[in-house]
């Protein structure tokens, strides 16, 4: 009964990445028809401009979304493993906030000196800021039994860091000004294919190492003792959880900005889903529901006010809060039970 449910939730979930993939294809400011489309992919002659807008636009867009949304929600799912925390994630840790900062001070240093930026050097740059703020939470977390507290330090520093941001970008050059207020305040637009192929890198194979971890993880759930027992290695597991939601958390903000939410709602919705914890089934189940999760708020963003544009965390923010408001209350009334 149990395989069964979790065939039919992946084939649910498979379904929905294509749905809501096909969908950011079609709809936009300009309406591209699906049989324009289906003639596109398979290399049949076809409107000049649909083409141009399909694959110069929309189509390297959406594959980002739905690649990166799966590893921020993949990122959320680990640093909740890590700190036992169900509102644990790159967002309200500040991790996502100290990525953006040092790679806003990247990008307004490079293009001040007239120097191009390569899509690595982004990535390095949003992990040296994510790996700043990982190492302030988890010193927190030495002088801090409260979790509640230490969520609060990380929205605190997360502040700080976004404020600083403002600053910086508020002094950069007009003419690159508004791409970058655009990219700090999330947004998936403007990403070539050659972000994508490296995008699509990073990502798959960071999650693949993620999925060699799941007895590992599946033994850390049961407590550390337990896991000792089990012939984990605590401290090297502990620093490999960090490093990976790092680099997944990172390469998210390198080419997206920070997106809010997704990495606390959406290994929630998978549990509820799956009805299990077993990371074999939730690691797979996160990256295919974070996929989803941000293909359908890049669509909302886009399609809401077009032909303005929302940034894409505004409207995860309003899907992914709510879910967080319910968790918040879930837990108390279990502690009150």
């Amino acid at each position: 009964m149990k395989n069964k449910r979790y065939v039919l939730s992946f084939f649910i979930l498979g379904i929905l990445v294509l749905l809501f993939l096909a969908l950011n294809l079609c709809e936009g400011s300009v309406a591209v028809p699906f049989s324009e489309i289906i003639g596109i992919l398979l290399g049949e002659e076809t409107d000049e401009v649909f083409r141009d807008i399909i694959m110069t636009i929309r189509f390297p867009r959406a594959l980002a979304a739905a690649i990166l949304g799966g590893g921020l929600a993949l990122s959320g799912y680990l640093l909740q493993t890590f700190f036992h925390n169900p509102i644990a994630g790159p967002f309200t840790l500040g991790i996502s906030s100290g990525a953006k900062l040092v790679v806003a001070l990247v990008m307004v240093f490079a293009l001040g000196k007239s120097i191009h930026v390569s899509s690595l050097l982004m990535i390095g740059a949003a992990f040296a800021g994510a790996m700043i703020s990982m190492g302030f939470v988890l010193l927190m977390s030495r002088v801090m039994d409260n979790m509640s507290m230490l969520i609060v330090s990380g929205v605190m520093i997360g502040y700080i860091c976004s404020a600083v941001t403002d600053f910086i970008v508020t002094f950069a050059d007009d003419s690159n000004i508004v791409n970058l207020h655009n990219w700090s305040k999330g947004s998936f637009s403007g990403i070539s294919w050659e972000n994508v192929a490296l995008i699509t890198v990073v990502i798959f194979l960071t999650s693949f190492f993620v999925f060699l971890m799941s007895k590992p993880i599946s033994a850390y759930q049961m407590g550390e003792a337990y896991a000792k027992n089990m012939g984990v290695n605590i401290q090297m597991f502990r620093t490999l959880l960090v490093l990976l939601s790092s680099v997944l958390s990172a390469c998210v903000t390198a080419f997206a900005g920070p997106v809010s939410f997704v990495g606390i709602a959406v290994p929630h919705l998978i549990k509820s889903l799956l009805k299990t914890t077993k990371p074999l089934l939730m690691i797979p189940g996160c990256f295919l529901g974070g996929a989803v999760f941000c293909l359908l708020c890049d669509l909302l963003a886009r399609v809401l006010l077009a032909p303005t544009e929302l940034s894409i965390s505004t409207v995860t923010a309003v899907f992914g809060a709510p879910i967080v408001i319910l968790i918040m209350v879930r837990r108390r009334k279990e502690k009150a039970g």
